[in-house]
């Protein structure tokens, strides 16, 4: 037994002689992370769905995920995500690696970038903490939700080029060269506000195209919480079904 291995109870992850533990990568920034307002039925757990906490340890997974900013941490795509691949397969236990830091532009997640919101320093973290979880079973995906700290017209034009080498980084640092990546659009509600956030869309859009096993999962309908920034819960839990139905289908995709 290693020593990311957890027990609570009698229930044990990953459970002994396990083949088939699929951990998940979840990074961006704070719509990844999630800010919806928790209800009962997100602090549910179920029993083939861990993740890793902060303390580097696997516990039953339930929201909030995160804990990059404590405050204010809440619902976010990744459990009803975790909740639909574990529904597609019930033989799959899932690991799930909360990585994503709120308000982190893409130039905090490059090797030694620091991003002062969160004391953090994004890219290396997610590094490490994935390289942890992968002695416990095999990186299967990897979700990216991030662009609105990016919408400005100063830097919208550099973003495809600075998330097509981050997508490289990560696949080539965690030895997962083909691994299924799925990048999601920025709200509708953020975008009528932030004209530079049109950019982004269209770059996030056109990535299937220039990346391999690379899907864009679009978040067009789904509303904010009230502060045009953030989705509310409803809205985050129907994103990570869109995020898994995406990756099913680079899974189940034979070139």
């Amino acid at each position: 037994m290693n020593v990311l291995t957890a027990s609570v109870g009698r229930a044990q992850f990953p459970p002994a002689g396990t083949q088939k533990v699929h951990l998940y990568l979840l990074v961006g920034q704070s719509n990844m992370a999630g800010r919806g307002t928790p209800e009962p039925a997100d602090r549910q757990p179920h029993p083939h769905i861990w993740v890793l906490n902060r303390e580097n340890r696997w516990v039953p997974a339930a929201d909030p995920l995160h804990f990059d900013k404590p405050d204010v941490i809440g619902v976010g795509p990744g459990l009803t995500f975790a909740r639909e691949m574990a529904k597609a397969d019930t033989s799959v236990w899932i690991g799930l690696i909360p990585a994503a830091a709120g308000g982190s532009p893409i130039d905090a997640w490059q090797p030694g970038g620091y991003h002062d919101q969160t004391k953090s320093h994004p890219y290396d973290d997610a590094l490490l903490r994935a390289r942890l979880a992968q002695k416990d079973g095999t990186l299967k995906g990897i979700l990216w939700h991030q662009g609105e700290s990016d919408s400005k017209p100063e830097l919208a034009p550099a973003y495809e080029a600075k998330l097509i080498r981050l997508i490289g980084r990560f696949r080539r640092e965690l030895n997962a060269p083909d691994v299924p990546v799925v990048v999601g659009t920025l709200g509708d509600f953020w975008v009528a506000r932030n004209p530079a956030a049109g950019p982004i869309n269209e770059t996030l859009r056109g990535l299937p195209g220039k990346v391999s096993r690379l899907a864009c999962v679009d978040a067009a309908g789904l509303t904010d919480k009230g502060d045009h920034t953030h989705f509310d819960t409803p809205s985050a839990r129907e994103l990570g079904r869109r995020y898994a139905a995406a990756l099913r289908k680079l899974e189940s995709y034979k070139p």
